[in-house]
């Protein structure tokens, strides 16, 4: 493997580098400190980079006596730490025996490995040793027996870098950990503008651009997952940057608890980014021994705007995220039975939307909520996973043969984390329940949350889940995740470990994942938190896709499955096609266009098909014809967000890596009349390839690059609608 970090020994200067990017900070000759130099595009590692750091003296307190070259007020700093004359936001802050939070960690040596280091009970990037190399830099703290090590990870492809932060406790005294960032970077103001995905339930990941201003700028969440308002992804982009060109810094942790990412704008015009777990309510008492390990963050750069950075990201995650037998997948085409009948079912019910399920082309049938114990409703019996025999008298083993037979596999809905006031696990252990005794308990969707940081509570979830496994034959499972904690206290933990109690119940949650992938590998996760609550990186390193959202409306699936895209692969995202009108929002939307929306996701079906006309159910097979004719591109293919000429027009692009075949996406809101030509710029054609457009006529690359693929008006033979699309296939000929 070509060397991808060099280093000079006599400078202590620190090279990151592949084809795309540099990486550069060095250490500070007299305090030792760690500068961030540089992080974008390649250059190449001259000895001359030393020439421009930062040499001018500040005013501010100086770390040395006497020295104004010393202080850190204006320092771009790799890991900076609390109280020591830099008054911006620090990466970590650690509370000592004495009361204090102050901290002197100077570099005391590296080392470089091939591949990543270990990380044992939590999600992280899945490399060879000949894919990447890392970069460990240890620090010691002068008042006491902790030393951090940071780790840095780049391989030879991706514009990308993977940070992370282990300290490490070697004294005798107990120190507690108050926070611990990931990452931060300080980088030098270029009129950067913020981009966040923010929303809420069935309104999930909307993108947010905002101006970043003096003072400081915070996206977290504190809900115990990493929720629907804020996901765990930032990104600074230069004001002028577009979906294909300019610069674009993109941060993501893999991470699925409380997260907090925060920017700060100094009077020096300095952006310092960090990153990683909530330090709101959160401690950690390091023993001695002992060590914590925080969840890698990934840093992407691109300077071909978001469409670059979103590719990277989806490189990321096929390739070195999601587990190896998942990544090169054809989603199956599932039909889940929620929308279709919700509680109200019985076997024969079941089996009859299977039959036709199967006739019109699905591979997967899903069984959604309901199918245990006493559940008629959502006010019962979460928590014990007993088979109904009342609605399914052949047990679920006698209908998942019999959905076997039609020639499907068969898929079930789970909520571990969740219980029901009448089920025995409440009655009997109501210590094992979220919440302090004597005080009340918020109810969410009619039930609480179980204590996942008490290993007893996940081994008791864990044989009753196996129990189910082991005795049918499951190829599927939605892990759903319905309400967020509230009154965070857990009965398990000592009074001074309460502060650890969140990070511990995602531990828990990630423990559990790891049983069952473990002994059931050929089950296919996806998982659930109602809708996109706990879409992130980390989810997706146990299960390979999530549901998208609630939200099953076309219209607005199509800014969802958008903002999802930023940092998540099409193959990941959960889209089905509903019936209109929608359950969510009334709103009517062609068969076509729900389809055609639902294409660029995992495809599937979430509605009544005993209830469609012939024609539906024609247009139903179509469509899943279409998509196991591009199952592959949209799985591994690059995709790009366009730019239409009507602004109320949009449309997305799939290109396979050869630039041999894509696929394109028209999407129409509201009808205008005389709405004008409409025209899309297409990328990652080959520019001196003749491409047969709907095998109808032909453009060269550089035509559809330059000049655009012109875009019908009427997109529905002659009848124009609102929330029209069309799909374009393009070859190369």
């Amino acid at each position: 493997m070509n060397t991808l970090i060099q280093v000079d020994t006599d400078k202590k200067i620190f090279y990151l580098c592949n084809k795309e990017i540099s990486y550069i900070f060095r250490v500070l000759p007299k305090t030792q400190k760690l500068e961030h130099i540089y992080f974008g595009r390649h250059v190449a590692s001259h000895g001359t980079v030393k020439n421009v750091t930062q040499a001018d003296k500040a005013w501010g307190e100086d770390l040395i006596a006497g020295n104004q070259y010393s202080s850190l007020s204006r320092l771009m700093q790799e890991y900076p730490e609390y109280g020591t004359g830099d008054y911006r936001l620090p990466a970590f802050e650690i509370n000592y025996p004495d009361g204090d939070e102050i901290s002197n960690f100077e570099y005391a040596n590296y080392k470089i490995i091939d591949g990543v280091p270990d990380i044992k009970g939590m999600p992280h990037v899945r490399y060879s040793k000949s894919d990447c190399q890392t970069l460990i830099v240890t620090l010691k703290d002068q008042y006491s027996g902790l030393k951090m090590k940071l780790n840095y990870t780049i391989d030879s492809i991706n514009a990308s870098l993977i940070r992370n932060v282990e300290v490490v406790n070697d004294g005798e005294q107990i120190y507690t950990v108050k926070s611990l960032k990931s990452m931060a970077l300080d980088v030098p103001n270029d009129d950067y503008d913020l981009i966040t995905l923010n929303g809420i339930w069935a309104r999930e990941k909307q993108v947010n651009r905002e101006s970043i201003n003096p003072g400081i700028k915070e996206i977290s969440s504190r809900r115990g997952a990493s929720g629907h308002v804020h996901d765990p992804f930032v990104a600074l982009v230069s004001s002028e940057t577009t979906q294909n060109s300019g610069e674009v810094y993109g941060i993501s942790t893999i991470y699925s608890g409380n997260h907090k990412e925060t920017v700060e704008l100094d009077a020096y015009d300095v952006v310092r980014v960090t990153a990683g777990i909530n330090d709101d309510h959160f401690s950690w008492d390091l023993n001695p021994g002992e060590n914590f390990v925080t969840p890698q963050t990934i840093l992407v750069f691109s300077d071909r705007g978001f469409n670059k950075m979103s590719q990277t990201f989806h490189n990321l995650v096929r390739n070195h995220l999601i587990a190896p037998r998942w990544r090169k997948r054809k989603n199956p085409v599932l039909i889940n039975n929620w929308e279709a009948t919700y509680f109200d079912f019985n076997e024969k019910k079941i089996l009859d939307l299977a039959k036709k399920a199967s006739q019109v082309g699905c591979n997967l049938f899903v069984l959604d909520d309901g199918w245990f114990a006493e559940r008629n409703s959502e006010k019962g019996s979460l928590g014990d996973w007993r088979v109904n025999y009342k609605k399914l008298p052949h047990g679920l083993d006698g209908l998942s043969s019999r959905i076997h037979k039609l020639g499907m596999d068969f898929g079930l809905w789970f909520e571990p984390e969740s219980v029901s006031e009448d089920t025995p696990i409440f009655k009997q252990h109501p210590d094992w329940i979220i919440g302090i005794k004597n005080k009340s308990h918020s109810q969410g969707r009619n039930q609480y949350l179980l204590d996942f940081s008490n290993p007893a509570v996940v081994d008791n979830i864990y044989k009753q889940m196996d129990k189910i496994l082991s005795t049918t034959k499951i190829d599927y499972i939605k892990w759903d995740m319905n309400r967020n904690i509230t009154e965070p206290y857990s009965q398990y933990l000592s009074l001074n470990q309460q502060g650890e109690f969140y990070h511990r119940y995602i531990l828990g949650v990630y423990s559990l994942y790891e049983r069952l992938v473990k002994k059931y590998p050929e089950i296919l996760f996806e998982s659930c938190a109602s809708g996109g609550g706990r879409f992130d990186l980390g989810m997706l390193y146990y299960a390979p896709q999530t549901w998208g959202s609630d939200d099953t409306d076309a219209y607005e699936r199509w800014e969802i499955q958008k903002g999802e895209s930023y940092v998540y692969p099409l193959s990941t995202i959960g889209t089905h096609v509903s019936a209109s009108p929608n359950h969510q929002t009334g709103r009517q939307t062609p068969l076509k266009t729900r389809g055609n929306i639902a294409l660029f996701g995992t495809f599937g079906y979430e509605l009544d098909l005993l209830n469609l006309s012939e024609l539906e159910i024609e247009i139903i097979k179509q469509q899943i014809n279409l998509q196991r004719k591009y199952a592959e591109l949209i799985a591994t293919g690059d995709f790009y967000r366009l730019k239409t000429s009507l602004s109320s027009t949009d449309a997305w692009m799939v290109v396979s890596r050869d630039g041999q075949q894509a696929l394109v996406c028209y999407f129409k809101g509201l009808s205008h009349p005389n709405m004008g030509y409409d025209h899309v710029k297409l990328y990652g054609l080959n520019d001196e390839i003749r491409y047969s457009i709907n095998d109808s006529y032909y453009l060269y690359g550089d035509e559809l690059k330059n000049i655009g693929l012109p875009l019908e008006y009427s997109l529905n033979g002659d009848r124009i609608q609102d929330f029209d699309s069309k799909i374009f296939e393009i070859k190369a000929n």
